[in-house]
């Protein structure tokens, strides 16, 4: 009688091992090699992939922070082919350098799907999800000319914080944002590399207000990190900001605080880079699962916030084309719907 009962048991462990296995086979197998966890947006990013990609929705996401380090970004994707995942999605670093390991990917079988920045040196991936950067910059640079004149300021001083050299993001807000400038006939006084950080928004604030103190009235942050930063500079120093201060505070992503305080006046514009990706990744991955071919640039839709209703909207070239774009007011409503 025992030794029935032990055949039984080793029949169902059995059983139960080959349910389960055939369970996680029926998964579709992800690698995502995320640029860090530099910034509120970065975090959000994280956790639209990390909530859409889930067991209960048919996916085993491997997840890897590359803490802003190319080197790691690149072996976690050769890991991944390793793995021989399903897919791998890339929020790239750096625009350049990819070539290489995306071969590797393509001779593997394994299609790529690139998020939020651009890799320039190659095409080997089946689409690409995110925002236009240089929209992002012109957009900025359009309000400015628009809120300036409402306001009656007749000179721009500008300095702007960039983010990670190299990075798809900073490069187009900042080519943009210049272009709007020479063509105004602004100055930018500096234009540095504060990586998307609070810290080094701050820190690169506070080496401006050493050697430009009392020449400026503008400051761009390429995101809303860095503006907390500057903010802390500024205070600190005695400059004021915002609605009705002395510097004109310009910022880039419209996270939940950014938007705070876009509402509370302290930052008079925020143009907005959505994060939330992993739905419209999603919906290229089950593409791709029908034998489809997806689109290859997918953009997602996104605001210009502000503080005050002087402006309702501005016109912004894209591509030759004059578009008119909307102004949007930040109520309450609005930061608590933002992520």
């Amino acid at each position: 009688m025992k030794k029935n009962l032990v055949v039984i048991a080793a029949m169902a462990a059995a059983l139960c091992m080959s349910v389960t296995a055939s369970a996680d086979e029926d998964l579709i197998t992800i690698g995502f090699a995320q640029v860090g966890h530099e910034s509120d947006w970065r975090t959000a990013s994280t956790q639209s992939c990390q909530d859409v990609f889930t067991e209960e929705n048919g996916y085993d996401l491997q997840f890897v922070d590359c803490d802003n380090d190319s080197a790691t970004q690149l072996e976690a994707v050769r890991n991944f082919i390793e793995q021989d995942v399903d897919y791998i999605i890339i929020d790239p670093i750096v625009s350049t350098g990819w070539d290489e390991v995306l071969t590797e990917c393509e001779d593997a079988g394994i299609p790529v799907i690139v998020i939020d920045r651009t890799i320039d040196d190659s095409d080997k991936y089946a689409a690409w999800v995110g925002s236009n950067f240089t929209t992002e910059g012109l957009a900025c640079g359009e309000w400015l000319k628009a809120y300036a004149e409402a306001k009656g300021i007749e000179e721009i001083n500008v300095l702007v914080i960039e983010g990670t050299t190299g990075s798809s993001a900073a490069i187009g807000r900042t080519d943009g944002f210049a272009e709007i400038a020479e063509r105004e006939g602004w100055t930018i006084l500096d234009s540095q590399d504060g990586d998307f950080t609070q810290t080094g928004g701050q820190e690169i604030m506070e080496s401006y207000i050493k050697s430009y103190e009392g020449q400026f009235n503008v400051v761009i942050c390429q995101n809303d990190n860095e503006a907390f930063g500057a903010m802390d500079a500024m205070t600190a120093a005695g400059i004021s900001y915002g609605v009705d201060g002395d510097v004109i505070l310009v910022s880039f992503d419209a996270c939940t605080a950014g938007l705070e305080y876009v509402q509370s006046g302290d930052i008079n514009a925020d143009f907005e880079c959505n994060p939330l990706a992993a739905p419209f990744v999603e919906e290229v991955i089950q593409q791709l699962e029908a034998g489809e071919t997806p689109e290859t640039v997918v953009y997602m839709e996104e605001h210009w916030y502000v503080n005050e209703d002087i402006l309702e909207s501005i016109t912004v070239t894209v591509d030759g084309e004059e578009q008119e774009q909307a102004l949007t007011v930040v109520t309450d409503e609005i930061v608590e719907a933002q992520y």
